[in-house]
């Protein structure tokens, strides 16, 4: 039967949030990224060249086609036309899933550029860190970019959207870090086993109400000190850097 140009639309469609939300699927694309989710999440539709399902004979979805190579460059987001295509749904994660006060968890204020959220959240799932919180305007975890940076660590990590102030406001129990210019030197602070840590934009940083609200700051520094540099790290750079601050003080 092959991959209609109704069921290419339907694909292409999911580049909008409105219809992600009204349908609670999201794209994967690729032979990775598509087999890691298929360990985990519930597969809505999946097409694939003829190869690619001889090699992957035990995969289950709720719809299986035989697409050729022309069909799958009609309906990808990608500039190279990949050998499979799939639809999952939506995990239902909510604030009530959260367990906040084990281990540490990441909290994005704002951080608008889908490849960096998603990149955070692979080296969040590379440091065994399972819950990240987003203010609203943090950018779509199901965005076809951002689902494609995660590699599949969606799969392994629950995001979840909230309002950033007001959930750090009832997590005053914890240790809130966040990093500033003029925040202590990140390598010789002793960092705990269980707190939150704040990425801001990458424009502007961490908000006004959401500094309020941060309790410990942190700066990584450049090298060597004096030396003229860039101006500031990318938020998955940092990112990456912090958590294995962390998660080096636990070895």
């Amino acid at each position: 039967m092959g991959l209609s140009r109704n069921k290419i639309k339907l694909i292409r469609s999911f580049k909008g949030k409105k219809f992600r939300d009204e349908h609670q699927l999201f794209v994967a694309e690729g032979d990775k990224l598509v087999s890691e989710l298929l360990k985990n999440s519930r597969c809505y539709f999946l097409a694939a060249l003829p190869e690619w399902l001889d090699t992957h004979p035990d995969i289950s979805a709720d719809e299986i086609i035989i697409a050729s190579e022309v069909e799958l460059k009609r309906a990808t987001f990608l500039k190279t036309p990949p050998p499979v295509i799939a639809l999952f749904h939506q995990p239902n994660h909510d604030a009530k899933q959260l367990d906040i006060n084990r281990g540490i968890s990441l909290a994005l204020d704002g951080v608008q550029d889908p490849g960096n959220v998603g990149t955070i959240v692979r080296i969040a799932d590379w440091f065994g860190i399972e819950q990240i919180i987003c203010s609203s305007d943090t950018a779509d975890i199901y965005n076809p970019k951002t689902v494609q940076a995660t590699m599949g660590a969606i799969a392994r990590v629950k995001v979840i959207y909230t309002d950033m102030a007001r959930f750090l406001r009832e997590q005053e129990q914890l240790p809130i870090y966040g990093t500033f210019l003029d925040g202590h030197n990140i390598y010789e602070e002793v960092l705990p086993d269980t707190g939150i840590v704040v990425l801001g934009s990458e424009g502007k940083g961490i908000s006004r109400e959401v500094e309020k609200r941060v309790t410990r700051r942190l700066y990584i520094p450049s090298f060597p000190p004096g030396r003229a540099t860039s101006e500031s790290l990318n938020v998955a750079t940092a990112a990456a850097i912090i958590c294995s601050e962390f998660r080096r003080e636990q070895v």
